[in-house]
Parts: C-alpha cells; structure tokens; sequence
C-alpha cells in the first residue's frame, strides 16, 4: 500500500461568471497507509469539495489524485468507488432501503467478491451475520429486516459495514454521526475506531467536533477558504488543547476566529 497524495489540487465552480467561487486552493497532502486524519473547517472552508474531489464528482481545475501509486485524477467516480468507501451524514443516503439488510452487504461485498449480482451463498451469509454480531445491535437476527426500517443509528453502522467489507483502499467520512443522538453519535464512532483499526484502513473523517478531532485517529487537518491551513500530528497534536487548536488555527488563518463560530460545531 502506497496510500493518497494530493498534488495541487485546484477547483473554482462558475469560473469565469460573476459568482466564481474558488472552491480548492492548491491542496497538497499525503496520507500515509493506515493514517486516520480527522478534518475541521468551517461550512464553505472545502472539506466536503476536497472529499468530492477524491471521489471524482467533477474535474479538476487542475491537480493530480493518486490512490495506493495509481494516478485516478481523470478515472471516473464509479471506478474509483471500487477502491474508495464513502459514508454520508444522511443516514438515508447510499443505502437501498427496499433491500434487506443482508442484500445491502451483498450488494456492496459483490464489489469484492465477484461481478455476479446477489451471489451470496451460505459462506456469504455466515460472514455477514459475524459482522453484524461485532456491532453489539442485534442486527444478526435481523438480516432478512429492509433497511428503511432501522434506526439512524443503527442504519449508519450497517452502512458503516457496508463502506468497509470490500476492503476499500481508503475510507471518507463526512460527518456521517452528526444527525444522530450523542448516545448513538458515541456508540458509532466507537464502531469506526474499531473497524478502522481492526481493518488498518487509511481514512479521512470530516466532522465539527473539535475535541473528537483530536482524540479520534492519528492525525488533524483544518481547511479554511480551500486551503489546509493546520496540519497536526504525534506528540504535537496529543499536547494541543481545543482553544490551543483555536488559536492555532486563528494564527495560520489570519483572520479572527470570532467571525466564524461555525468551527466550533
């Protein structure tokens, strides 16, 4: 596993009009195999564009995205979802709530285990059943249950298996616990601490939570305008206090964070 770099990668939307708006602003990163970088920023600072980027939802300005040493800046998002598992904030989104719980695993595992649609055999089934065991929700006895049927809490931890059974090369998390209750917005991310650890899966998780930025994964980045204007890790990133995160953002900014509470979450 050779991990993502990002070189340079720069988007404007409506170029050339009067509400261009510089979306990307030359962002340059690497994420090692196995890194679990959690991502502030403000609402427009580009968290959710950078996600879009990698996950190929429109062209680049300009930039490169290579993905385990395969440059995928011109691949088309279908294929690159092969090797990317994304999860959302909505817990409606990229599930088919019709199917069961047990056709929705099968429909992403099949990305993984063969072309066929639905070729879920007995082994299969087993597997799927130990999984949804781990979770601790009784989803086990309920694998013949549709999914529109699940709570939002219980929905994201299926799809939570669902973005990480194919064993994807990278996994992007946009705030996918922030419509849920604290008690189930904790018992998720204990999930993704633990899938992601157990599986060494390299992921980059958005989420307005600055404390959870610092505890959850091995690595901080904030975005402010486009830009990665923190990058924080190691011993430098256990030390940091959330208001010395503040002031630290405030000083790479250049700008008062008073302006902008939305950081705060």
């Amino acid at each position: 596993m050779k991990g993502l770099s990002l070189i340079g990668l720069r988007k404007t939307f409506e170029k050339g009009t009067p509400n261009a708006k510089l979306a990307l602003d030359d962002v340059s990163l690497e994420v090692a195999p196995g890194d679990f970088i959690t991502v502030l920023g403000s609402n427009g600072a580009g968290k959710s564009t950078l996600f879009n980027a990698i996950l190929g939802k429109f062209r680049l300005d300009r930039g490169r995205i290579i993905l385990d040493g395969e440059d995928i800046t011109r691949l088309p998002d279908h294929r690159r979802a092969l090797n990317i598992g994304c999860l959302y904030q909505d817990p409606l989104r990229g599930t088919a709530p019709n199917m069961t719980i047990e056709e929705n695993l099968a429909l992403a595992y099949t990305r993984k285990a063969s072309r066929s649609f639905f070729a879920v055999n007995r082994k299969d089934s087993a597997y799927f059943r130990e999984l949804l065991r781990r979770l601790d929700l009784g989803l086990e006895d309920r694998m013949k249950t549709k999914m529109g049927l699940l709570s939002g809490g219980q929905r994201q931890a299926a799809s939570l298996l669902m973005a990480t059974i194919a064993e994807p090369k990278l996994l992007l998390l946009d705030e996918h616990t922030a419509a849920l209750d604290p008690a189930t917005a904790e018992k998720v991310l204990a999930l993704t601490r633990r899938i992601i650890a157990e599986r060494s899966i390299t992921c980059l998780m958005i989420t307005h939570n600055m404390q959870c930025a610092l505890e959850l994964g091995s690595r901080t980045i904030v975005m402010d305008s486009g830009r990665i204007v923190l990058d924080v890790a190691g011993q430098e990133r256990a030390k940091l206090t959330v208001p010395q995160l503040l002031e630290r953002f405030r000083e790479n900014a250049g700008r008062d964070l008073a302006t902008d509470r939305m950081l705060l979450g």
